[in-house]
């Protein structure tokens, strides 16, 4: 159960509220507080109907004798626990948060069981944002983008895990032509991670040194794509620099891709 605002509500020393589903009326705590020392007589109620009915006894703030659940008329079953060993009479503000089974109430944390503005907050999953004919889905005034440095010299296949970085950063010189296999992970196919209409584009940074090289063959999930180059395809590097491969990956159909590609040297 999760709520916004500030309820008052009977808790016992498990965390537990003594009536749960909602929250009980100020007025009945009211009633409930005066007669602590002497019993409660009468029955407690929530907007009018019954919650729990006959004399509850109480030693201090012992609470016993309590009854089985019961379903009254507004469609709501409220819970009372067996026994109740301390009875607390407390409150809660902002969104409050159960977790679904034993009836612990807490209070949720921004960021991390909800959205909130000035919250940082990290997604797991894909985030869609449609906007609409007349609104833009979304609006940045700076973004920043993950760069995976990696001593490693250019050489043989270089698997590209798209959910990992958006530029991958090869900081020795490479040694020899290279493939590039584009994918979304070790474990799963950018064909699987991707849907037909949609783009992503990634940058490969590749050191060299006095003898140059170049990417030679593109792959995608495995398979080879004979991207379309931007002017004319490369056949050979530009040495003592770092040469920068753009990519952007289209899918067209299932496991079907057309590559954008692109190469700029910076000296």
């Amino acid at each position: 159960m999760s709520f916004n605002g500030t309820g008052t509500f009977l808790i016992n020393t498990a965390g537990q509220p003594v009536v749960t589903g909602t929250t009980i009326t100020s007025t009945a705590f009211n009633a409930l507080t005066a007669d602590l020392a002497t019993g409660l007589s009468t029955a407690i109620t929530k907007d009018g109907q019954t919650v729990v009915t006959g004399n509850i006894p109480f030693n201090g703030f012992k609470l016993t004798g309590v009854g089985a659940p019961t379903a009254i008329n507004d469609g709501l079953t409220y819970n009372q626990p067996a026994v109740v060993s301390t009875l607390i009479v407390g409150s809660l503000s902002g969104l409050l948060l159960g977790n679904g089974s034993s009836s612990v109430i807490t209070v949720a944390t921004a960021g991390t069981n909800y959205v909130a503005p000035g919250t940082a907050t990290t997604f797991t999953a894909k985030q869609t944002f449609t906007g609409s004919t007349s609104v833009l889905a979304a609006k940045f005034v700076n973004a920043s983008e993950t760069v995976t440095l990696s001593a490693t010299a250019a050489t043989g296949t270089i698997p590209y895990d798209v959910t990992t970085q958006s530029v991958l950063y090869y900081t020795s010189n490479a040694s020899a032509n290279w493939t590039v296999n584009l994918r979304a992970s070790s474990g799963t196919s950018l064909n699987t991670a991707m849907s037909t209409g949609e783009s992503v584009t990634v940058v490969f940074l590749v050191t060299m040194g006095s003898t140059a090289y170049y990417n030679t063959v593109l792959q995608v999930d495995g398979t080879t794509v004979t991207p379309k180059w931007q002017g004319i395809a490369p056949t050979a590097g530009i040495a003592s620099s770092v040469n920068a491969y753009t990519y952007t990956v289209i899918k067209t159909g299932s496991a079907a891709f057309t590559v954008l590609a692109s190469v700029t040297s910076f000296v």
